[in-house]
């Protein structure tokens, strides 16, 4: 069994399904997505999987490390209500973007940090927000961000079980964890 904090190649990939996952409820990997919802403006969020190769992984599959996927939060929010800076402080202050392919105890590939954009305008927005938040981590002795910044890849949603848990669960697990450090956007 490789190592589940290397992404496996395209080759390596389990093979995934052609058949999308059902799903009844939309959008928490589980503490992210509670950040999110949380948020004035955001008015749906999805738990799901991308970043890999493997087509409609399940959960179980995405644990091997051997579809490349993360677990993600696809977020849909009212730009006139909350801006896309906004919800990329709260996703900066929320977990440590240091861990490489891990957060806290939770240790895999699944587990790395990212930003997916849809948009030229975004992917400038979050890498100017990198570059801050950069600084703050310095000033702090905390690491370099490990954080990939790209296009959006293609969305898998997650089992209905994984959507809205904490919401379902209010006291379920949540190993999110942040540095301690605030992200001056906007200031």
């Amino acid at each position: 069994m490789p190592s589940k904090t290397v992404l496996p190649t395209r080759e390596e990939a389990l093979p995934g399904r052609s058949e999308p996952l059902e799903v009844a409820g939309m959008g928490c990997f589980w503490g992210v997505e509670k950040k999110l919802w949380q948020q004035p403006g955001v008015f749906s969020t999805q738990v799901g999987y991308a970043g890999g190769y493997s087509p409609n992984p399940t959960y179980e599959e995405v644990c091997t490390g051997l579809t490349g996927h993360l677990e993600v939060v696809r977020v849909i929010y009212d730009p006139k209500e909350i801006s896309y800076e906004a919800l990329l402080k709260v996703f900066w202050e929320s977990h440590d973007p240091t861990q490489g392919m891990k957060q806290g105890i939770d240790i895999g590939t699944q587990y790395r940090s990212a930003i997916f954009t849809y948009s030229p305008q975004q992917k400038a927005a979050a890498l100017k927000s990198k570059g801050i938040f950069q600084e703050e981590l310095t000033k702090k002795k905390l690491g370099e961000i490990s954080t990939e910044i790209r296009e959006a890849p293609e969305f898998y949603y997650a089992e209905d079980y994984h959507q809205q848990y904490l919401h379902k669960i209010p006291d379920g697990y949540c190993g999110l964890k942040g540095t301690g450090v605030s992200c001056p956007m906007g200031l």
